[in-house]
């Protein structure tokens, strides 16, 4: 994502929480007041979004000093991450917007983390998918990365993956190969299939990359030796934690986890601020 998406985010996310102003901090803080406000990682996992979240303090106080105190990107038990000085006014009213942002995208990173972590050895990837929040793609997939995984498409316009709607609609997974083929040929092209049967189906129409939706670790490795290596295969559906080591070590070459991005939970941090002489 470019420096001006990033920061067109950022303002528009601070224009939601302020509003007209932050009424509270003009009640009580002197406006020549400066301040130092430290952001703690207090859970273990990987930090992500620093870029954002001094964004939002930058925004307010073109001004403000930022160090970093800890990596970003690598996993850690915990520890300070980000000294902010500037205009106490500016750091009170950026505070939530740039935790919320560092929280959200840590999370991912972490969840990302988690599940690479899971299936080390086994030779197979973890990839994101869509499920991702509105407007915050971009940055949510830049987490993935962060955290260890892979992106898949970044949207509906890279790479062509036929889903059973768009199969049932063609007229079945092997003619929705074909017509997809048929008119972009220059896109990735994957196909989901529900059994072996579509499976051959979509091997006999050319399909270079199949994702096999909801089946059981016994499926897949039936799945995998009937492949045989003719196309990559992706497994999808219900993957947790527990059962993801399971379904990569089936000797598909992709995993795909909605949840590193829709159920990621936010990594705890906090801010704690102090005036200056």
């Amino acid at each position: 994502m470019s420096r001006l998406a990033v920061n067109a985010i950022v303002a528009a996310a601070l224009a939601e929480d302020l509003g007209d102003g932050d009424v509270t901090t003009a009640a009580t803080v002197p406006e020549e007041a400066r301040a130092v406000a430290v952001i703690t990682q207090k859970a273990p996992g990987v930090v992500f979004g620093l870029d954002v979240a001094e964004q939002a303090f930058r925004e307010l106080d073109p001004d403000v000093r930022v160090r970093r105190l800890g990596p970003e990107g690598e996993w850690r038990e915990g520890g300070d991450v980000l000294a902010i000085e500037g205009r106490a006014r500016a750091l009170l009213s950026a505070e939530r917007t740039a935790l919320n942002f560092l929280a959200r995208l840590s999370g991912v990173a972490t969840q990302s983390a988690r599940y690479a972590r899971a299936i080390e050895g086994t030779g197979a990837r973890i990839l994101d998918t869509r499920k991702t929040t509105p407007g915050l793609r971009s940055l949510e997939k830049a987490a993935v990365v962060a955290g260890g995984a892979t992106n898949h498409r970044a949207g509906l316009y890279d790479a062509i993956l036929i889903k059973e709607n768009h199969a049932t609609m063609a007229g079945g997974v092997g003619e929705a190969v074909r017509r997809a083929r048929a008119a972009a040929p220059e896109l990735p092209l994957e196909v989901e299939c529900r059994s072996l049967a579509e499976v051959e189906e979509a091997l006999t129409a050319g399909a270079p990359r199949i994702l096999l939706d909801n089946m059981t670790p016994e499926q897949l490795r039936d799945a995998v030796g009937a492949v045989a290596g003719r196309a990559e295969l992706e497994a999808s559906g219900g993957v947790t934690l527990e059962t993801v080591r399971e379904v990569a070590a089936t000797g598909v070459d992709f995993v795909s986890v909605g949840a590193l991005t829709h159920s990621a939970p936010a990594l705890d941090l906090s801010l704690i601020l102090e005036l200056m002489p």
